[in-house]
């Protein structure tokens, strides 16, 4: 696996990291012995960015997975986690997931985390989003006091808006920005990808392969296990993902052109981005495992690069990326 290193920090990472939000029930039911068997092979193939968060399944549980999967490992990754979201229970029984980045909540968070993973030091923190009701500065503030610490190596941020990225990185370095980034979601290119570059920050993009659209293997709803979040979301109703399919095309030719699948031109489209671009496409299954990380030794030409430029230009998704509920999900 060949490594990237994140912005100026000197962090080095492999070229493809590991999503971990799908083991913990997000897209149906997940098996988490094969899960903790999926996060060892991704040290064993040299995949070192293990993504994670407080707000991933039930009272932590994906943090506590991913601890199970590193025991006596843990040297051998970069550990990323996430505080921000809080999810609670409606009286008639519905989850709500709303944003609460103030200090005191941030430092009571990352103690949660160090006590879930085991570990002394978070090796990247990220504030999942930026709460609407804190200035910016405030919730940076607090994690910069977590480095000082020696409680996290490096910060991030994830789906915040250009101003709020600045703004962010004024009161201290952020070693990474993460959002969603992939053929069919390319809004990043014209604002906070440019910042990015600016002021030397790496680029995570989660979801690189459109939360498994760009596979090719979800072309209908009925693809969709019980449970999965994706039925909620409108790029995956009857109506959209009739229309979103008709645009693999172009990227299944291309695929059977090289003897790979559509997910793997799909990274390695991404991965072609920058050095400082390090997708973490999710997964719970070792056989796709394997199929990501060999993405990482694809080459596109620029001639490849082009024709999946042209057919992907940004905007040509049908529906949005959240539902009316989840919209506030989106950055600030």
């Amino acid at each position: 696996m060949h490594s990237r290193v994140l912005s100026r920090s000197g962090l080095e990472v492999s070229a493809i990291g590991l999503g971990c939000w799908g083991m913990s029930g997000s897209y149906g039911q997940a098996d988490e012995d094969e899960s903790v068997d999926t996060l060892r092979l991704a040290l064993d193939l040299g995949i070192t960015l293990i993504d994670t968060a407080d707000s991933y399944g039930d009272g932590g549980h994906n943090e506590l997975l991913v601890s199970r999967a590193l025991e006596g490992r843990r040297r051998e990754c970069v550990l990323a986690t996430k505080t921000g979201f809080v999810r609670t229970t409606s009286p008639d029984g519905r989850t709500i997931t709303t944003v609460d980045a103030r200090p005191e909540r941030i430092r009571s968070a990352c103690e949660g985390s160090l006590t879930r993973l085991r570990t002394e030091v978070i090796d990247l923190y990220y504030l999942h989003r930026a709460d609407p009701n804190v200035p910016i500065e405030d919730s940076v503030g607090a994690m910069s006091e977590l480095v000082e610490a020696g409680k996290v190596r490096f910060l991030g941020l994830s789906e915040v808006a250009p101003e709020t990225l600045r703004r962010g990185f004024s009161v201290h370095p952020i070693g990474a920005l993460q959002a969603e980034y992939s053929l069919w979601t390319r809004e990043a290119e014209a604002t906070v990808l440019p910042v990015c570059h600016e002021l030397g920050i790496a680029f995570v993009p989660f979801s690189p392969l459109g939360r498994g659209f760009l596979t090719s293997t979800i072309t209908a709803p009925t693809h969709l296990a019980p449970g999965d979040w994706r039925a909620t979301n409108p790029r995956f109703s009857p109506e959209n993902l009739g229309q979103n399919a008709r645009l693999l095309g172009p990227l299944d030719e291309m695929a059977r052109s090289r003897s790979c699948s559509p997910g793997q031109v799909a990274l390695a489209w991404i991965l072609a981005q920058g050095e400082h671009v390090v997708p973490i496409p999710g997964t719970r299954r070792r056989a796709h495992l394997e199929e990501n990380a060999r993405a990482a030794d694809i080459d596109l030409s620029s001639e490849e690069h082009a024709r999946l430029d042209a057919a992907f230009p940004p905007g040509i998704a049908s529906g949005a990326r959240y539902n009316a509920e989840q919209i506030g999900f989106q950055g600030r």
